[in-house]
């Protein structure tokens, strides 16, 4: 009997939490894909790229809101039970409140093991999927970048500045080359023509102008009458290396192990050792993991703090005050588990600290439950 009610729970739980979890990232995963426009619109890219792009960060807004979602879920099915009075079949079938709890618990660590597969292996697949549309992509919409009277810096090294524009010719053009950091090219132009072909290479006939070379602060000036500029060694501005976040977990671990090797001999030489991993940004590296392993299990603590509502009865004075205080208590821990997280890579000091802030807490709101409940002779009777 006891195995059917509880299988209620989880059944209510998990279909709310489904829901709205589908909703709310739904909506953020619009929104956001609105902000990604500039994609599209000034770094050239297809409406394809874009589409895939957007579509892979989806699982990375679940992994963010899972936790919030969460503690809302157990929130609204408690307070629903409560109000309902089906939290008396527990009681009236011998179901102690410790016993509730306790299975409030184990249902937080299911929740916990699925932000564990997301933050592990779910969301840096998908994010370096997303990303490895734009290494494998060209500017194939370099046409639709170049905006009359408008300064475009969507490519890399590269700005352009045109007065008119017709389809693919153009009037009055200012190109801008940066080379190095004491070399740079302006290129003035009355006209110039887009040439699209289907090969990779990519080009502007530029007519009747002039190019100034400068370098360490020395120009000298070349007049043309015909000047062909190439494209194809232009990239958009989009960042197209492997990131932290998109790194395996493996390769992850690798090189936490690699960084703590290099630490004890060679300290005083940064040194890359593949793509993303890189002694000179340890603390971030160090940062990435504790996110992806640890930080989890802050929605244990989530799910222990959100069953502090059935500590109260709806025919208490104080019960929606009690259990807007426990919610805003969870809103708390979520933004310690963000904060604490941004200072936990610094120091060994800080980590240990990181570790301990859950562990801790865990404790003391459990102790607090478990002895108010012992000392509570009615809990099984009453609600």
């Amino acid at each position: 009997m006891k195995k059917l009610i509880f299988k209620k729970v989880v059944s209510d739980i998990s279909l709310f939490f489904l829901i709205t979890i589908l909703c709310i990232s739904t909506i953020v995963w619009i929104i956001q894909a609105v902000n990604f426009l500039d994609l599209i619109s000034e770094d050239g890219h297809s409406l394809k790229v874009y589409f895939l792009y957007t579509l892979f960060s989806l699982p990375k807004i679940i992994s963010k809101i899972l936790p919030f979602i969460f503690m809302i879920s157990l929130f609204f099915i408690i307070i629903k039970y409560e109000l309902n009075n089906e939290l008396l079949i527990y009681w009236i079938n011998g179901i102690t409140k410790l016993d509730f709890l306790n299975n409030l618990i184990k249902i937080s660590v299911l929740y916990f093991l699925i932000q564990l597969i997301l933050t592990t292996i779910v969301v840096p697949y998908t994010l370096d999927k997303g990303r490895s549309f734009f290494r494998s992509s060209d500017v194939d919409l370099f046409s639709s970048i170049v905006k009359q009277k408008k300064f475009i810096d969507g490519i890399e090294d590269l700005t352009i500045f045109v007065e008119k524009r017709e389809n693919n010719l153009l009037k009055n053009i200012i190109i801008k080359e940066k080379m190095s950091e004491k070399q740079s090219q302006i290129i003035v132009a009355q006209s110039g023509e887009i040439l699209t072909s289907d090969d990779i290479s990519k080009k502007i006939v530029l007519n009747n102008g002039k190019i100034i070379n400068t370098e360490n602060n020395n120009q000298n000036i070349i007049n043309f009458s015909k000047f062909n500029l190439d494209l194809s060694k232009f990239n958009p501005q989009t960042i197209t290396h492997p990131k932290i976040q998109e790194m395996n977990s493996l390769n992850l671990l690798k090189c936490i192990n690699l960084i703590d090797k290099f630490e004890n001999e060679y300290s005083d030489n940064p040194k890359t050792f593949f793509s993303g991993c890189n002694t000179e940004i340890a603390v971030a590296i160090l940062e990435e993991f504790l996110k992806r392993f640890f930080s989890p299990i802050f929605i244990i603590l989530i799910g222990l703090c959100s069953s502090l509502v059935i500590m109260s009865s709806k025919h208490e004075k104080f019960y929606k005050l009690k259990n807007t205080l426990f919610f805003f208590m969870g809103i708390i821990l979520i933004i310690i588990s963000e904060i604490s997280l941004r200072y936990s890579g610094l120091s060994i000091k800080s980590m240990i600290i990181y570790f301990l802030i859950p562990l801790i807490l865990f404790t003391v709101i459990y102790s607090f439950i478990y002895f108010n409940l012992q000392n509570n002779k009615g809990d099984k009777i009453v609600s």
